[in-house]
């Protein structure tokens, strides 16, 4: 904090400090909440159905909210949408405490927080990176990512508080901990400089947000790596939009109290992302080598996790590793990269796109996946899925390249 180069600046630690909070909230809730539901409806297509409202207004909602956070200030969004959180979280435990439960409202609701989170990601990404200091964006992504994986450590804590006391707790928790990240980022003190005063005043400032939306998609069209990457990412969330509507009703089907041992699988791969968190926070990968690095990760988790239901939970563990490994590796690369790339008065619309290509494409995994395993195996489905994802690591990265590497290969 004393060097003007320091990661650990006041802003920094503010933001750093209340994703903690948050993430851990939203980690203890989020699962439980999957167990709610297969728990109160039985049904492998009920579930997949809540899974897609979450998903659903994530495709559009940040293409829209893009723009409009190039032009207004995206800390206000980001704490305003954390305190309408902490409401909604904090009067859905109440109800549920005394007893109340029904699917439809839940679905309705599951939308709306679905909408609510998709504008918050691309306002929090935008922000982000304005307050990463110089030459500390590697370093930055590292600690975020591994905050985002020590989160995970909640999920166990949730399944046996739910099995003990039931959900109303959690979403309690989870409402007081949207509250105190709220309060926390309304200290932030960052300048905003895309969102100049005669900019935010003008009347016709909403006037303004389609023709910046058209500009946004130019701008991903002519920047033909950013294009590259956010092709593969849509196979890629496609595979993992799959993955959602497969694993955890596997593991329940095929194994006695099936949440511990899918906890105890995918546990490992947090562990897996933890130790590539550590790695890359203490040693940088040459720039020269994080274009082949990044290739490689993409393949190898997309190959494992493919494959790794066909062997025995010992085998799945020590595969589940390498896939955490491989993707908090490459995802520390990629948003290093990206984000130190793309200029700031575009970052909203960039990452509104990347959202919003990202999420169709997870929502397209969820529904196909659902309907094949009304006639294939749940294996079967999850390894045509990621070989599909595998193809895309060569098509849409290994064949461009030229276009990619300059993005990825930085020592940013």
């Amino acid at each position: 904090m004393k060097s003007k180069n320091s990661l650990w600046t006041r802003d920094f630690t503010i933001i750093t400090v209340g994703s903690v909070v948050s993430m851990l909230g939203n980690a203890l809730s989020g699962f439980a909440m999957s167990l709610l539901v297969l728990d109160y409806t039985q049904s492998s297509t009920l579930y997949a159905l809540y899974m897609f409202l979450y998903t659903l207004p994530q495709v559009a909602v940040p293409m829209l909210s893009g723009p409009f956070l190039d032009r207004f200030s995206r800390k206000k969004v980001v704490y305003m949408l954390d305190f309408l959180s902490a409401a909604i979280y904090l009067g859905m435990g109440v109800l549920l405490w005394r007893g109340w439960f029904s699917f439809p409202v839940l679905a309705v609701l599951t939308f709306f927080v679905g909408a609510i989170n998709s504008t918050y990601l691309v306002a929090y990404g935008s922000l982000y990176p304005m307050l990463i200091t110089e030459g500390n964006y590697g370093k930055a992504y590292s600690v975020s990512s591994t905050l985002e994986t020590l989160s995970v450590v909640g999920i166990p804590l949730s399944a046996v508080i739910y099995n003990a006391l039931g959900i109303a707790p959690l979403f309690l928790f989870n409402g007081i901990s949207f509250f105190l990240a709220a309060v926390m980022e309304t200290r932030i003190r960052v300048t905003e400089a895309h969102c100049s005063t005669d900019r935010v005043k003008t009347k016709t400032a909403l006037c303004h947000l389609w023709h910046d939306f058209l500009e946004g998609l130019q701008y991903l069209w002519q920047e033909k790596g950013l294009l590259a990457i956010v092709g593969y990412f849509f196979f890629s969330q496609m595979a993992a939009g799959a993955a959602q509507v497969i694993t955890l009703p596997y593991f329940k089907s095929h194994f006695p109290n099936g949440e511990y041992y899918y906890m105890l699988v995918w546990g490992m791969s947090m562990v897996g992302r933890l130790l590539g968190s550590a790695v890359y926070y203490r040693i940088r990968i040459p720039a020269r080598a994080k274009f082949a690095v990044s290739l490689v990760a993409y393949i190898a988790a997309s190959v494992l996790e493919g494959v790794y239901l066909y062997f025995t939970v010992a085998v799945m563990v020590v595969l589940t590793l390498i896939v955490g490994l491989c993707g908090i590796t490459s995802y520390n690369i990629r948003l290093a990269g990206t984000q130190s790339y793309v200029p700031n008065e575009k970052r909203g619309r960039f990452n509104g796109m990347f959202n919003t290509l990202t999420m169709a494409g997870m929502l397209l995994g969820q529904l196909l996946s659902g309907a094949a395993t009304a006639v294939l195996s749940e294996r079967i489905v999850l390894a045509i899925f990621m070989g599909i994802c595998t193809l895309a690591a060569f098509g849409c990265i290994g064949m461009n390249k030229k276009y990619v590497a300059p993005i990825y290969n930085t020592d940013s």
